[in-house]
């Protein structure tokens, strides 16, 4: 009932901007941890950026000052806003989140989108 359903992908070149995001739908109490994660066919996947229940965000070295991860409760979505794109950039971009499915005792499982396809090339 539970899914992450990613969007903005697409294709764009060197130096250019895209705004990805996530949005949980189904019943659910609330989202703790967000994160994006990105995967190379025969490379593993790696974290790029998180955000947790506090809003502290950290990010893969390589995308420091380039990528900002946010989100907005009241819609149930998640961003990841991608700036000055570099081909090393391309790859499948998958959002994970941590769902609250109790509050006490707390408790949270972990649901995974089905990614989107960026491409940086000129």
């Amino acid at each position: 009932q539970v899914q992450l359903v990613e969007s903005g992908g697409g294709l764009v070149q060197p130096g250019g901007s895209l705004r990805l995001s996530c949005l949980v739908s189904g019943s659910i109490f609330g989202i703790d941890a967000m994160g994006w994660y990105r995967q190379v066919p025969g490379n593993q996947r790696e974290l790029v950026a998180e955000i947790d229940r506090d809003g502290f965000a950290d990010y893969k070295e390589s995308v420091k000052g380039r990528f900002a991860i946010s989100r907005d409760a009241a819609k149930k979505t998640g961003y990841l806003q991608m700036n000055n794109l570099k081909p090393e950039d391309t790859a499948v971009y998958y959002c994970s989140a941590e769902i609250i499915i109790t509050w006490w005792p707390r408790q949270t499982n972990t649901y995974w989108g089905q990614g989107t396809q960026v491409t940086v090339s000129s």
